[in-house]
């Protein structure tokens, strides 16, 4: 089951500036502050702040019940792997493809 986009994660250059800025947009205190990772929530939105996320860009991320499930069907409608299943800590699993209008699209599980 497909529950729709709740996290978004920014590629960022400098993350004290980057932390003030969306901590001043937001209006919350960070819950993930790590230097590899930054995370705020805002009602049962994620935005996060990856300071090595250039290479893939702004990425929103579909939460999904299956993610090979899911991988598997995306590939199968034309995408191409961005980036293989992987756990991020926690069980927690991502991945993501590029679409075939070069649209990037992210799922976590």
């Amino acid at each position: 089951m497909n529950k729709g986009v709740k996290t978004i994660v920014y590629p960022v250059k400098d993350m004290a500036r980057a932390k003030t800025l969306f901590r001043t947009l937001l209006g919350v205190e960070p819950y993930a502050d790590q230097p590899y990772y930054v995370g705020f929530k805002v009602g049962d939105q994620d935005i996060g702040l990856d300071p090595n996320g250039h290479n893939a860009g702004m990425t929103a991320y579909y939460h999904v019940d299956d993610i090979k499930q899911s991988m598997q069907s995306l590939l199968e409608a034309g995408s191409q792997i961005l980036q293989e299943i992987k756990d991020v800590g926690g069980g927690r699993l991502i991945a993501s493809v590029r679409d075939a209008d070069g649209n990037i699209i992210g799922l976590i599980q």
